[in-house]
């Protein structure tokens, strides 16, 4: 490939469906870290590590290859050198920054850069974000999820043949009103339940990302990399974010005829919010070293405008976690998902039983994991502690009693009509016997089709036999 301008610049490249990303940052930040992570969990293939050059083609497409002396090999720091599957080259579709995601903007992104004269679209990323591969991942693939899509006419110049990803099954799923595809922005408050939020539209079907940049998701949509509805969270908590740039591409997407877009607010009174600061010693982000008050003031005056356009709001202040999936799953399920959503939900009687609850089930019987030392600090979603469960030889005979009404009772709500139907199942603590048969219940119930949501109400609050010695919180 003829190419002019050809420089070195530091960074390094993958490919994911012909299409190269660009990751910069200082010596230290990830950049090798998560060309590996995007390699081996996205079916990536590496350009160059730490050295790439860049030209641009006779189309004027900026395009990042390898220096023959390090082609196929990255640097894995505590491993050494390693050979993974590469491209010679590849067209830079879209730049990234590793920064920290405390100090950098995330909100809103600068949309291009310009390198050797060629405007490529930007992201500032946090290199901790859980999320990150996926977002990167669904912002470059063209067609799946995954970058596993071959060879192409972007990519010709492939070093190592990779297995073709089958493409995502067309869903009814994933489509609203006239073919549009669902998607939910969710913003708000500092402290309202946006990640609660998130969680639970993912529960409801939803592929949930935190921090996408907004210019990216119409390229997401119109080359068919979402398979389903979309639920993106709007981190708005920096002191750089302005909200008219936000707003701008807020009315861009709700102009794409491809979307069904929603903005979600979640709200919730300053009393309740300084409260909830103030039992999770969190500090406010905007609060600096100012009272939590001070913060959640200058909040609810930056992100007033979102208000005002959002076309849903939630005010959270009364709400359990429990009570938000329900109101999200009342509000925001996709139309085409059966019409019952069942909450299964595990409890300590001690705390009292849950008041929402429709069927509740006594786990107490069993033999109890937190007599077992080793077992104490550990839940019911920890292998060892639900095969110690499973091993009380009453454990099975009553799971599948209690499975066996629930099959035959599921219809009968649901032809009630019933939105919502909860499980509530106890023990002493809510921490081991309770859980792991919640999650046993669960697992039947997805099993036969319905739409569940689990929720451990014990296990947000802290287990004193899990805390290091010394602890005296």
């Amino acid at each position: 490939m003829r190419m002019a301008d050809n420089v070195l610049r530091h960074g390094t490249a993958i490919v994911c469906a012909g299409r190269a990303v660009l990751i910069r940052g200082p010596s230290g930040a990830g950049k090798s870290a998560l060309a590996l992570r995007l390699i081996h969990e996205a079916g990536a293939r590496l350009i160059a590590d730490d050295q790439t050059a860049l030209g641009v083609d006779p189309s004027g497409r900026l395009v990042a290859r390898a220096p023959e002396t390090i082609q196929g090999r990255i640097e894995a720091r505590g491993v050494g050198i390693l050979e993974v599957p590469y491209a010679a080259s590849a067209p830079v579709w879209l730049v990234v920054d590793l920064g920290d995601a405390a100090s950098g903007e995330r909100i809103p992104d600068p949309p291009t850069v310009t390198l050797l004269g060629v405007e490529v679209p930007r992201a500032t990323l946090d290199p901790t974000d859980p999320a990150i591969v996926s977002k990167l991942a669904l912002a470059l693939a063209p067609a799946a999820p995954t970058c596993e899509t071959g060879g192409g006419a972007g990519d010709p110049e492939s070093g190592n043949s990779m297995a073709s990803a089958t493409p995502a099954p067309e869903s009814a799923d994933a489509v609203g009103d006239e073919g549009r595809l669902p998607v939910v922005l969710v913003t708000g408050m500092s402290g309202a339940g946006r990640s609660t939020t998130l969680k639970a539209l993912e529960d409801l079907g939803y592929e949930a990302i935190d921090n996408l940049p907004l210019h990216v998701l119409p390229r997401i949509v119109h080359d068919g990399a979402v398979a389903g509805p979309l639920a993106i969270g709007v981190d708005i908590r920096t002191r750089n974010f302005s909200v008219q740039p936000f707003l701008d591409a807020l009315a861009e997407l709700r102009a794409d005829p491809a979307l069904a877009l929603t903005l979600l607010f979640l709200d919730s009174e300053d009393e309740v919010l300084r409260a909830r600061f103030t039992e999770t010693r969190r500090r406010h982000p905007l609060a600096q070293e100012r009272p939590v008050s001070d913060g959640i003031a200058v909040e609810r005056r930056l992100v007033a405008p979102l208000l005002a356009e959002a076309d849903l709001a939630i005010d959270t202040s009364s709400l359990t976690v429990h009570d938000l999936r329900r109101v999200v799953a009342s509000q925001l399920a996709p139309a085409s998902a059966p019409g019952m959503v069942v909450f299964v939900t595990s409890f300590a009687y001690k705390a009292g039983v849950p008041r929402e609850a429709d069927l509740v089930f006594d786990a107490r019987f069993m033999r109890n994991p937190h007599y077992v030392p080793a077992l104490r600090p550990r839940t019911g979603q920890d292998p060892e502690v639900a095969a110690y469960v499973a091993a009380d030889p009453d454990y099975a005979p009553i799971r599948d009693g209690l499975t066996a009404m629930l099959s035959r009772l599921m219809p009968r709500y649901a032809g009630e009509g019933k939105s919502y139907l909860t499980v509530a199942i106890g023990c002493t603590g809510g921490r081991h016997r309770s859980v792991a048969l919640a999650e046993a219940i669960a697992a039947f119930l997805r099993g036969e089709g319905w739409r569940v949501i689990v929720h451990h109400r014990e296990l947000g609050v802290r287990n004193p036999a899990a805390d290091p010695p010394g602890h005296t919180a």
